[in-house]
């Protein structure tokens, strides 16, 4: 593991080594992942949104007996037990939260008052205003080329308009991949950079070999966004699947919906009040219709399918543009070095521009 080369408010604000932050993704950001990025010197953070109650437990404790470097938890504001988890957040020493949405002003408090870090994931200047109000540490922005659930704003003019509105640290993702991207992010004023497609191509990561090679084997052009899936914006490989998903009504899309509603329901252990309860939250949070929500009920399931399963005429392969640039699967520690050894050459070369 290289030394450390770039100082950011990033790695003072968590302690670690690089400002490089592996994205909670699910189920792929797992306690092998994690503490393979911590301990090279980035910010692993694990995936809960998929996990029970016990099973988040076992995977902090399994990531602290992996590593003794600082990590993060990605949890979601709006489930029914967020409490129960930030708590167990705090019994363990867990270093970073990190939140799909802005989670309660309370809840932050309650998070800094036992000194976790909190970073909310935003989309828009606006919301990086309202968190940061409410005390969050940092903020992370995702332009569209990210994989997963994005908005259409390139990361190129959502980035600068967001550290123009707040004052805290705010961490760049969508569409990064190498070095000259962690130093382009710099350059605009960002704390680091976060990516998820790149992480999820290393040797590190728990997807399945063969599913791995379906992201090598595609080009810039080999995503697609569809709210169809989920009734979100979610951009992921293009399939087979995928495609006749794009192309069938949601009535017909209803019953295999239904099926793996059910299936999340039995993994998870939610009772059908917990199961309604969270989902009025989230409509309350995200302003979904109950189409939508019921759309969204089953993609932990066909990411299951894909991710884990390694069945892609089953499942959705959430992806990034980058996946269209990367042909190789280092370990995480062959990658994270290999970014900032490449972006502190790469701002010491603009730096001599400088008369």
């Amino acid at each position: 593991m290289i030394d450390q080369l770039l100082k950011t408010p990033l790695t003072e604000l968590v302690g670690i080594k690089h400002p490089v932050v592996q994205t909670g993704m699910g189920w792929v950001a797992g306690p092998r992942l994690v503490s393979g990025t911590a301990n090279a010197g980035g910010l692993g953070i694990l995936a809960s949104a998929t996990m029970t109650l016990a099973e988040l437990e076992a995977a902090i404790i399994e990531v602290k007996g992996r590593t003794d470097k600082p990590f993060g938890v990605n949890l979601r504001a709006d489930a029914g037990d967020a409490g129960d988890r930030c708590q167990l957040l705090i019994e363990h020493g867990v270093k970073v939260a990190s939140f799909a949405l802005a989670p309660k002003p309370e809840l932050i408090a309650k998070l800094k008052e036992h000194d976790i870090v909190v970073v909310p994931s935003i989309g828009a200047p606006k919301h990086a205003v309202k968190v940061a109000s409410w005390g969050a540490d940092a903020v992370m922005i995702q332009g569209g080329e990210g994989g997963g659930h994005t908005g259409n704003v390139p990361t190129t003019l959502l980035l600068p308009t967001v550290l123009d509105a707040v004052d805290i640290p705010v961490i760049a993702a969508g569409g990064f991949f190498d070095g000259r991207g962690l130093a382009a992010a710099l350059s605009y004023g960002a704390a680091g950079v976060g990516m998820g497609t790149r992480f999820l191509l290393t040797q590190d990561s728990r997807v399945p070999e063969a599913v791995k090679q379906r992201y090598l084997e595609a080009d810039l052009n080999g995503t697609v966004v569809t709210a169809k899936v989920d009734g979100m914006p979610h951009r992921m490989l293009t399939t087979d699947l995928v495609a006749s998903v794009e192309e069938s009504s949601f009535l017909r899309r209803l019953g295999p919906t239904t099926r793996r509603t059910l299936a999340f329901k039995k993994m998870s252990g939610m009772s059908w009040p917990a199961l309604v309860k969270d989902g009025q939250a989230m409509k309350h949070g995200q302003e979904r219709t109950w189409t939508q929500l019921i759309l969204a009920a089953n993609t932990p399931m066909m990411l299951k399918a894909g991710l884990v399963d390694g069945d892609p005429t089953a499942g959705v392969l959430a992806s990034g543009q980058v996946v269209g640039v990367i042909d190789d699967l280092p370990t995480c520690e062959e990658l994270i070095d290999r970014v900032v050894t490449q972006a502190a050459a790469a701002l010491a070369r603009t730096g001599s521009y400088l008369i």
